[in-house]
């Protein structure tokens, strides 16, 4: 199975929260600070405040659908 890393980067500009999953994060987010992703490019710079390893897919879509709700957001705020 695959390993993926579920994160979570904070952009500098208003302090809002993206969360996604990668099996890369140091391209990833790279990628989040070139502009090359249409939702996070108006918000840059971000800065990487919160990962998580998962094993498989599925898994990491969970733990990111997780952290996207209402008390996994809470939580990423609280860090």
């Amino acid at each position: 199975m695959d390993e993926y890393v579920v994160y979570a980067i904070k952009s500098r500009l208003d302090q809002r929260i993206y969360v996604g999953f990668s099996k890369n994060i140091e391209k990833r987010l790279k990628e989040h600070n070139a502009g090359k992703t249409k939702s996070t490019k108006g918000f840059r710079p971000w800065n990487l405040i919160f990962t998580e390893q998962v094993t498989g897919r599925a898994n990491a879509r969970k733990r990111e659908k997780y952290y996207k709700s209402g008390i996994g957001k809470e939580f990423l705020k609280s860090l």
